[in-house]
C-alpha cells in the first residue's frame, strides 16, 4: 500500500514532464478551414439538404493558344451518405495564328455522384473512401466547325469511374497535413463526326471518331498553415489510349475517298501548386495554376486558375 502511495504521489510529476516532451499540441481538426487542392476531388460528402457551389475561372496555356474557360461545382447533398450535382463547363479559345471562338460556348458538360463508403476518424488508421460515377454529355460543338476554334467537346458519351481518398497527418509542429489520392477510369463512346472537327477531320468528310478510354491518378497535400491560411499542391498523371476515326472524305466531282485516321496514346504528367484562404469554415477562395509539364503526345501547358468555394 505504501508503495502505491508514493506512486500515485509521483504520477502527476511524471505526466507534466511527459507532456513537456510530447512537443507542441496538435491542431484540432476543427480547428483547420480548408477549401480544398486545385484538382484533387474530396472523398467526403455533403451532409443532407447541404449545398456546395464551387465555380473556377481558367486559362489553358499552350504555344499560339489560349483556352479561357469556367468550370462549376455544384452538388447537393441527397443523404449524409450521397452527393449528386453537375458540373457546368463553358469555354472561349483565342488562337495567336487563326481565327478565335465566334462566341463563348458550351463545352461537354457532366453529370456527378458519389457515395462514401468510411470515414477518418482520429486515431484511426482508416481514410474517408468514396466511389464516384460522372456522366460525361456530349453538348460541346465539335464537328462541322467553320474554325476549328469553335470545337469545346468531343461529341462522346462518356462514363468515368472513380475512387477518392482522404486522411489527415499531424506534422511535427502540431499542424495538420490532408491528403488526397484519386484514381479514375473513363470510357468513352462513339462520336459521329461530320466535315471539320476537333478530330483533324476537313469538310467533306463522314464517318466515326472512337475517342480512346482514359486512366487519371492524383494526389494532393494540404498543409494548415494557420486556421485560414492553407498551402497545396497536387502532383498527376493521366494516359489516354489512342483515338481512331473512320469514315469518307468526299471531294468535289469525285468518288468518296476512305480516310482511316489514328492518333498514338497520350501520357502527361504535372503537378498544381495553390494557396488557399477561408474567410470561414463555408467560404474561401483558391489561387493556383496547374502545370503540365511534359509526357508523351502531351501538350506543355501552363493554367493559372481562381476559384471560391461555398458550402451552405
Amino acid at each position: 500500500m505504501r508503495a502505491i502511495a508514493a506512486l500515485l504521489a509521483v504520477l502527476p510529476g511524471i505526466g507534466a514532464a511527459v507532456a513537456q516532451d510530447a512537443g507542441p499540441p496538435r491542431q484540432s481538426l476543427d480547428d483547420a478551414w480548408w477549401t480544398g487542392p486545385m484538382l484533387a476531388n474530396s472523398a467526403e460528402t455533403l451532409p443532407r439538404g447541404h449545398v456546395l457551389v464551387e465555380p473556377y475561372l481558367y486559362d489553358v496555356t499552350s504555344k499560339g493558344t489560349d483556352a479561357f474557360g469556367s468550370r462549376a461545382y455544384v452538388l447537393y447533398g441527397l443523404t449524409d451518405r450521397l452527393t449528386v450535382g453537375l458540373i457546368p463547363i463553358i469555354g472561349y479559345n483565342r488562337v495567336s495564328n487563326g481565327p478565335n471562338s465566334s462566341g463563348i460556348g458550351l463545352g461537354d458538360q457532366i453529370l456527378q455522384a458519389q457515395y462514401r463508403l468510411t470515414r477518418f476518424h482520429e486515431g484511426s488508421w482508416l481514410p474517408t473512401l468514396a466511389v464516384q460515377l460522372q456522366e460525361t454529355l456530349p453538348t460541346g460543338r465539335y464537328d462541322r466547325l467553320a474554325r476549328a476554334s469553335d470545337g469545346m467537346g468531343g461529341g462522346a458519351w462518356a462514363t468515368t469511374l472513380g475512387l477518392n481518398a482522404q486522411s489527415y497527418f499531424w506534422m511535427p509542429n502540431g499542424r495538420l497535413l490532408r491528403v488526397r489520392l484519386n484514381l479514375t477510369r473513363t470510357f468513352s463512346g462513339n462520336a459521329d463526326v461530320s466535315g471539320a472537327s476537333v478530330y483533324g477531320t476537313a469538310p467533306g468528310f463522314r464517318g466515326t471518331a472512337r475517342p480512346g478510354d482514359a486512366f487519371y491518378i492524383g494526389t494532393s497535400f494540404e498543409y494548415s498553415l494557420t486556421r485560414r491560411w492553407v498551402l497545396a499542391l497536387d502532383l498527376f498523371r493521366s494516359h489516354g489510349a489512342a483515338t481512331r476515326v473512320d469514315g469518307t472524305a468526299d471531294p468535289a466531282n469525285a468518288l468518296p475517298v476512305p480516310v482511316h485516321l489514328q492518333g498514338g496514346s497520350s501520357d502527361a504528367y504535372g503537378y498544381a501548386p495553390a494557396i488557399e484562404y477561408n474567410f470561414s469554415a463555408n467560404l474561401g477562395v483558391l489561387l493556383g495554376a496547374r502545370v503540365i509539364v511534359g509526357g508523351h503526345n502531351a501538350t506543355r501547358s501552363l493554367t493559372p486558375a481562381i476559384a471560391v468555394n461555398y458550402v451552405r
